[in-house]
């Protein structure tokens, strides 16, 4: 499982300024870019993870819909790194995928979770670690690490408030990642909002009707507040 209290202070974060994104050339900008490399869910996941965002902001409105920059996904891999590579970065995270088939995996979604930032929580469905996923998490991390830097600034995420919203632990974290949220420690979700502490423990209270899934695509992103996957850089080939 993650380490809560690392994701908490590197996740739970910007609830007040979580909206807006940077112009298109920002990660162009800067020297160190923050990247996410996430497989997207098929429409199964998407249906269910945007009719949970729906019942959330009914309780929450202050909350982040899901939509073109917050994209439902599965994260694989964050990671700084330096923004003059993002072409080798591209070009290595497509060989390895070019090695799996992951739009035939089958996925179960078993379970919701939440991170406690009280009054409110970061709320997600849990997906079954499986082999294929750790094999393909390790594959990248080894294939994108030539291009990674060991930190970064506000500067490496999307913001439009000037990075104001990018805090040090979320920094922390994505430099991090590796040890804290990869192999034995990761904890595969698809991040559906935020809502009251109160709501989400009575959506955990009730019985979860588990799903299977498959992964449809698959992007770069450059991460914002929340770690969301605020702006994809590349769509990834997959192998079909």
């Amino acid at each position: 499982m993650l380490n809560y209290t690392k994701i908490l202070a590197a996740l739970g974060i910007g609830l007040v300024s979580m909206f807006g994104y940077s112009d298109t050339t920002r990660a162009q900008q800067n020297a160190v870019t923050a990247i996410d490399i996430a497989l997207e869910p098929d429409t199964t996941m998407i249906q269910h993870a945007q009719a949970d965002n729906a019942r959330l902001l009914k309780v929450f409105p202050k909350g982040f819909a899901l939509d073109a920059t917050h994209h439902a996904h599965l994260t694989m891999l964050q990671q700084f790194v330096h923004t003059a590579d993002l072409d080798k970065v591209y070009a290595a995270a497509n060989k390895v995928l070019a090695s799996e088939k992951p739009t035939t995996w089958k996925l179960k979604a078993y379970k919701y979770y939440y991170i406690p930032a009280p009054p409110v929580g970061l709320a997600g469905i849990v997906v079954e670690p499986t082999e294929d996923l750790l094999r393909l998490q390790q594959k990248l991390v080894d294939a994108i690490e030539p291009f990674t830097t060991k930190t970064g600034t506000p500067a490496a995420f999307m913001s439009t408030e000037e990075g104001r919203d990018i805090q040090q632990s979320l920094i922390e974290y994505v430099a991090d990642f590796v040890t804290i949220a990869a192999g034995k420690k990761f904890n595969p979700h698809v991040t559906i909002g935020v809502g009251t502490e109160a709501y989400l423990n009575e959506m955990l209270a009730q019985p979860f009707q588990a799903f299977t899934f498959s992964p449809a695509s698959a992007s770069v992103y450059q991460l914002g507040s929340f770690g969301t996957a605020r702006k994809e850089l590349k769509a990834l080939e997959l192998t079909r």
